[in-house]
């Protein structure tokens, strides 16, 4: 069989024989498992071509027959072929020693049980520039707890490998050996026995490391499984079949949604110290795990001034976050990427580190952390969004061109730091989630017969009981209709309600709001042709405040989209409008929602009932009689909290 015309560049690790595999590939070789008709292995061979890795060589054991009689030379897969049979198993790094006078003096290994969708040019690049004995592609995945993990320093050094399983109690980071690496073949004698099985991840690579060789990480959000098992290879297919490994790939930009720390992900302590002190917050784990399936980068970025302060040392800070990342890992969840901003500008605490006490461009609210994230991971800021408790979190992501979400855990906004409005408001991460991937989309769908009907209108109202999506419907609305429009502005009836005081329980919708005063601030700007500025006041939720809120500037060709319970009650409204939108669902989900929110207000458990009852009596069936006003209606769901 013709020889490769020159050392090989490649090793594959296919010796295995697939023994949990066995139930569905029978004496197959695991190399030659079929994800969607074709051997893993054939996949793999394709990967190193693609990327102009055309010698390889297959370091095969079990069934080598089988193998050998599917690819032959390789000259059918557009690739030279190298077949380095091993007598007698010795491991992962036992097979590679054997077949090191076939391979070149730098040279990628892949194992034969994964499936990936990796850059390989960008690996080898990166292995290039670190000038290092080997590089370790490594990446956060779903089961960190039975994965060997990897230590590295902020250069990306390899420090230790934490090979599983780990000591009970342990917490590490999760960046898990992927199985994939750039090696320097003059390496390698000296540190794999020849007379016993070794493996490279649990002993070669420690063995690099004592004696003193540089290990280097490249850490990519790619998509590389392993395929070792049928559960393991059914995940792949459905992955496949979805389109994960493409979304993650970098080919195209990707989507990403960045996470503040604290107040977002765990409950708020009031600057973090301490391991022990960082819990999730309820629902964090399964709605990051969300973003994990559905391909969408979950990239944390957190203020961190407990460093600057003295608070906390850089190896105390790389504790809190191992131990985030696996109390993340519990419920099969990961951040992609975890930047933070160390620094603080004000001087005078007793243990401050003098070198962080600067002004950065990092630090929230300016967007230092999500602009580098932009370009190391290659993230498409018009796709992606920010989730965040405090109105620093908001700025930031405005400012870097993303979408925001203001979840109420942690400050809930409260802070009131910066002028600044989130694009839509959700009760906590999962609820932020859950919208990102099912009800942004569901509605920008529903919505587009409205916008078309929007598209030359002077005024839209937009009605409905309460928590029934009024507002992030608008905010919708408004961002179709950007590109447009000259201007597009969304007014809250909720800043025309009268103050709380004025506000009896059971006297009627109509008389907690005061339409009076809101028709006399919006009427002369509808009838006119010049712009006008515009008090618009501000709804505090939490306190049932209602605050001066900002001048707003509207021109003669704006829109203005007017939501609120009472939206379609009033006749000279509802003639002004040419298009009327009444968003009703079911009674259960709206009670579900409005107790929350009560709750989320520190109302008591006695008053709750009675609120809820006097909500149905009172507001409810004239609500929904204002209903017959409305151009469109729409019925929402869960999918639209």
């Amino acid at each position: 069989m013709t020889q490769p015309s020159g050392p090989c560049t490649v090793a594959i690790l296919a010796g295995g024989m697939g023994t949990r595999l066995k139930v569905r590939t029978g004496n197959l070789p695991k190399p030659m498992a079929p994800i969607h008709g074709r051997p893993v292995l054939q996949h793999q061979i394709e990967l190193c071509r693609r990327h102009g890795f055309t010698r390889i060589a297959l370091l095969v054991h079990y069934e080598h027959e089988t193998i050998r009689a599917h690819f032959g030379d390789g000259s059918a897969f557009g690739v030279e072929l190298h077949y380095c049979v091993e007598g007698e198993a010795r491991g992962t790094a036992g097979a590679l020693v054997d077949a090191l006078g076939a391979m070149d003096r730098r040279f990628l290994v892949l194992y034969g049980d994964t499936f990936a969708d990796v850059d390989l040019s960008a690996l080898w690049r990166h292995h290039s520039d670190a000038e290092a004995a080997a590089t370790l592609l490594l990446h956060p995945n779903d089961h960190p707890h039975d994965s060997d993990l990897v230590e590295v320093d902020d250069q990306g050094r390899v420090l230790a490998v934490h090979a599983y399983p780990h000591p009970d109690g342990a917490a590490y980071r999760n960046l898990v050996n992927a199985a994939m690496y750039v090696m320097e073949r003059d390496a390698l004698p000296g540190v794999i026995p020849l007379d016993r099985k070794s493996d490279l991840a649990k002993h070669t690579f420690p063995a690099m490391l004592e004696k003193g060789l540089r290990l280097q990480a490249h850490v990519t959000p790619e998509y590389i499984k392993d395929m070792g098992t049928p559960e393991r290879l059914d995940k792949v297919e459905r992955d496949i079949t979805a389109g994960l490994p493409e979304r993650l790939s970098g080919r195209n930009p990707r989507r990403a949604v960045f996470l503040d720390r604290d107040g977002t992900l765990n409950v708020e302590v009031n600057h973090l110290s301490r391991p022990d002190q960082l819990q999730l917050i309820p629902g964090v784990g399964d709605a990051v795990r969300r973003l994990n399936r559905a391909g969408v980068l979950a990239v944390g970025v957190t203020n961190q001034p407990v460093v600057a302060r003295g608070d906390v040392t850089w190896s105390e800070l790389e504790r809190i976050h191992a131990v985030l990342d696996h109390q993340l890992g519990a419920s099969k969840a990961y951040l992609d990427r975890m930047y933070l901003c160390p620094h603080h500008p004000d001087k005078g605490f007793p243990g401050e580190v003098p070198a962080l006490k600067i002004d950065c461009d990092c630090r929230k609210p300016r967007t230092g952390m999500i602009d580098r994230a932009v370009r190391e991971l290659s993230i498409d800021r018009g796709q992606s969004w920010m989730i965040g408790d405090t109105t620093g979190d908001l700025l930031a992501g405005q400012r870097a061109g993303l979408r925001t979400v203001l979840v109420r855990t942690g400050h809930a906004g409260l802070d009131a730091k910066y002028d600044v409005e989130a694009d839509y408001v959700m009760p906590d991460l999962s609820a932020a989630v859950h919208w990102i991937l099912d009800g942004h989309p569901t509605l920008s769908r529903r919505l587009l017969p409205v916008s078309a009907a929007a598209a030359s209108a002077r005024l839209v109202l937009i009605a409905g009981p309460a928590r029934a999506g009024k507002s992030s419907t608008a905010r919708l609305l408004a961002e179709q209709l950007r590109d447009a429009r000259t201007a597009v502005h969304v007014l809250s009836l909720d800043g025309w309600l009268r103050q709380a005081g004025e506000r009896v329980e059971g006297s009627g919708v109509l008389q907690r709001y005061d339409l009076q005063a809101f028709k006399a601030a919006l009427l002369p700007v509808l009838a006119s042709n010049v712009r006008h500025l515009v008090q618009v006041p501000t709804y505090a939720r939490k306190s049932r405040e209602v605050l001066p809120g900002r001048q707003v500037s509207i021109g003669p060709e704006d829109l203005v989209i007017v939501e609120g319970v009472p939206a379609l009650m009033d006749p000279e409204l509802n003639a002004l409008a040419d298009v009327r939108v009444f968003l009703d669902l079911p009674d259960t989900e709206r009670r579900s929602r409005l107790s929350a929110d009560y709750l989320w207000r520190g109302e008591n458990d006695a008053d709750l009932q009675h609120r809820l009852d006097s909500r149905e009596r009172d507001e409810i069936p004239v609500v929904r009689a204002s209903a017959s006003q409305a151009t469109h209606h729409l019925s929402t769901t869960t999918s639209l909290s």
